[in-house]
């Protein structure tokens, strides 16, 4: 029995997660499970799995959900110190990263340090602190296995017995796919009026809010390959972004010898989450089989980073270092919630994005709250610039 630290339990991710650990309960089981602040979904997943600690966002949401919960037999915790324990506890087997934006990156850490196996689905982990995260990786033999469906598909094209984080020898290239989102192919003058409605639906994926809308921005390809470049040590530039609207080759890696191998399959999360949780091995994950029949036809373009402007920042905060990249995403992250809440204009998202890396000073990120300090002052710079 494998016991699971699900951190993001209410999530998209989270959701699949537990979906897999239904199908094989001989095999793994939920030690905790964490959440922000819907208490009520906590409980049903609480009494379902029956975790032995529940951790919410604030105590506020936690008294709820243990005035819910009754004399459940589960702990209820909160707060960020209670994400890092049960994310380093002794009995934990595997902490599975979901935790949306910045805040999973100290618990992902805890993880890292208690030398756990580590299914990363958490971006910024490695966007903010990509060269400090691997190193504590090498330096606590943690086991990082990506979970994004893109990076969860590098990897399994990678040469037998790879390790993440290492270069891998014989690549000369990687193709990371994107379905173009929402928007790929409406004109450029009918940006100004997109809705967040209309950029949290997704063609082909079913996700959260931010994250839907980075997929508009195309901000979660600039993420991914930043965050493709530190998993799989390779510069930026053997990294091209390509629109495959049907979603069904997850990304390619091309060879030295003229081979390009691709992972494909439906777009259901659980197929990365399965290879994950049971590699070397692998277990049935609920995804029906991919039918090429079916599909009939598969496209491929190069994204356009003029029309996707995100694209072309994300690559620019790569390249610059240090803090940069830890700027490009709270910057992205305080705008996205600014659209969603309908204060700014889907356009304005890149442009506080472009100021921000333009006025905060980028600088060494060889120490975790250099990199704190570098997501504060972003942050609080795109809400002076909201509210100036």
């Amino acid at each position: 029995m494998k016991y699971i630290t699900l951190l993001g339990a209410t999530g998209s991710i989270g959701s699949s997660v537990l979906d897999i650990i239904l199908r094989h309960p001989q095999q793994y089981s939920a030690y905790a499970l964490t959440a922000n602040t819907n208490a009520e979904h906590m409980a049903n997943l609480c009494r379902q799995f029956r975790p032995k600690y529940a951790v919410m966002a604030d105590t506020g949401s936690a008294e709820k959900l243990k005035t819910l919960l009754g004399y459940e037999s589960t702990w209820v915790l909160s707060g960020e110190d209670a994400l890092s324990e049960v994310s380093c506890s002794a009995d934990v087997d595997i902490v599975v990263a979901a935790i949306v934006g910045a805040a999973g990156l100290m618990p992902t850490l805890s993880a890292v340090r208690s030398g756990k196996r580590i299914l990363l689905a958490n971006k910024e982990a490695l966007v903010m602190a990509g060269a400090l995260f691997m190193d504590e990786v090498y330096t606590h033999s943690a086991e990082l296995l990506p979970v994004d469906s893109e990076h969860n598909a590098m990897f399994q094209c990678m040469p037998a017995n790879y390790t993440v984080g290492s270069r891998p020898e014989g690549v000369t290239q990687i193709l990371l796919t994107g379905s173009g989102g929402p928007f790929r192919e409406i004109p450029l003058s009918d940006f100004d009026q997109v809705t967040p409605e209309q950029a949290k639906t997704h063609p082909n994926w079913n996700m959260g809010p931010k994250i839907s809308v980075d997929s508009a921005t195309m901000m979660n390809k600039g993420l991914e390959l930043i965050e493709a470049c530190r998993l799989f040590d390779i510069d930026d530039s053997d990294v091209n972004i390509v629109l495959h609207k049907q979603s069904i080759i997850h990304s390619l890696v091309a060879y030295n010898d003229g081979s390009v191998l691709a992972q494909m399959g439906n777009p259901d999360m659980r197929t990365p989450i399965a290879n994950a949780l049971a590699w070397p091995d692998r277990i049935e994950s609920g995804v029906e089989p991919l039918d090429l029949i079916r599909v009939s036809q598969l496209n491929f373009e190069l994204a356009d980073e003029d029309r996707f402007p995100c694209l072309r920042l994300a690559r620019e905060a790569y390249r610059q270092g240090g803090t940069s990249t830890a700027i490009l995403n709270a910057a992205n992250e305080v705008a996205v919630e600014n659209f969603l809440a309908e204060r700014i204009k889907f356009t304005e998202i890149p442009v506080l994005i472009e100021k921000t890396l333009e006025n905060i000073d980028s600088c060494v990120a060889d120490d975790l709250e250099i990199i704190i300090d570098a997501d504060r002052k972003a942050r609080f710079y795109v809400e002076s610039q909201l509210n100036a």
